[in-house]
């Protein structure tokens, strides 16, 4: 096997099981059993466990938003596309392992101590914050709109994550909708 196949091997077990059980508590063992990699090959590929983790996420990061990019696509209108950012995670809420959002529960349990999952945590939440206020621009809807569409799909990630159900999407769905309406209303005088 090549590096690159034994590199995504050990990443895809990695997300897996960083996702399910947290960081702390996977083990590089637990990587090399996930993996069937020898731990010799895995430091070899990767110098640490931190690295591993930034990989991981640099990773996610690439994925998360060109599913949500490709799920947009099929949206009709520019509101739509906006609107599709709920529909989007509605459908990933709808996994029954969804335990929230990987970059917030990675900063939460490491923050600080780790500057990769930091980094790659707010570079995560800037990528989330251009796409929409990109979809807020291509709506010709005032720039104001897009921070509080952002807060609207943290806080269903995060409640989703808590209580195991789909419906924070649908009620964040609502209130965009309500938002982007009104933003996209004509001024009365």
């Amino acid at each position: 096997m090549d590096d690159d196949t034994a590199r995504e091997l050990v990443l895809e077990a990695a997300e897996r099981l960083f996702y399910a059980r947290g960081i702390h508590a996977v083990g590089m063992d637990d990587l090399r059993a996930e993996a069937d990699i020898s731990l010799k090959r895995i430091y070899r590929l990767f110098p640490s466990k931190d690295a591993i983790v930034g990989q991981v996420l640099i990773r996610l990061n690439r994925s998360w938003i060109q599913g949500m990019i490709d799920y947009g696509e099929r949206a009709d209108s520019p509101r739509d596309k906006l609107l599709a950012v709920y529909d989007f995670l509605e459908e990933r809420f709808r996994d029954n392992d969804y335990r929230g959002c990987m970059f917030i529960n990675s900063f939460g349990e490491l923050g600080a101590a780790a500057p990769l999952v930091a980094e790659a945590t707010r570079h995560h939440k800037e990528s989330f914050q251009r796409y929409v206020t990109g979809l807020v621009y291509a709506a010709n809807a005032p720039a104001s709109l897009a921070p509080h569409l952002v807060l609207l799909a943290e806080g269903a990630q995060t409640t989703a994550g808590i209580f195991g159900d789909s419906n924070p999407a649908v009620q964040a769905r609502a209130a965009a909708e309500t938002l982007i309406d009104a933003a996209l209303a004509p001024a009365r005088v």
